[in-house]
């Protein structure tokens, strides 16, 4: 497969990535929410929940109902919910080995790594 046969899986975990975005993710796979229960439950401004709520939507993980003056936000696709699960089990085999990566590991103080494009050898 090359690389423009990959563009859409790395948008999707792209749009995974971002560690808010994924609480979002995370927090609505157990369910519906509005962004007051994000925000309270997730500790985040208003404002950033709803930039990111608007990012999943534009990627089309997340959809809403409204209902009165609110909106109730839930994951648009149940696949989404084997991908999570996926994930997991695959953390759970590997013993979480990820997180000590060089590359994208989670450091000593909790900071996800990350090197440029040109660092990452093929």
């Amino acid at each position: 497969m090359n690389a423009e046969g990959l563009a859409p899986a790395v948008a999707l975990f792209h749009s995974l990535a971002d560690p808010v975005r994924l609480s979002i993710v995370r927090r609505l796979a157990a369910g519906e929410a509005r962004v007051v229960d994000l925000t309270r439950k997730l500790g985040l401004a208003q404002s950033t929940v709803s930039k990111h709520l608007g990012c999943l939507r534009s990627c089309k993980l997340v959809d809403y109902r409204a209902e009165g003056r609110q909106s109730f936000y839930f994951l648009a696709a149940p696949e989404l919910l084997d991908l999570l699960r996926s994930a997991e089990q695959l953390l759970a085999v590997t013993d979480h080995a990820v997180t000590l990566c060089s590359t994208y590991g989670v450091s000593g103080s909790g900071e996800v790594g990350a090197c440029a494009p040109d660092e990452v050898s093929a």
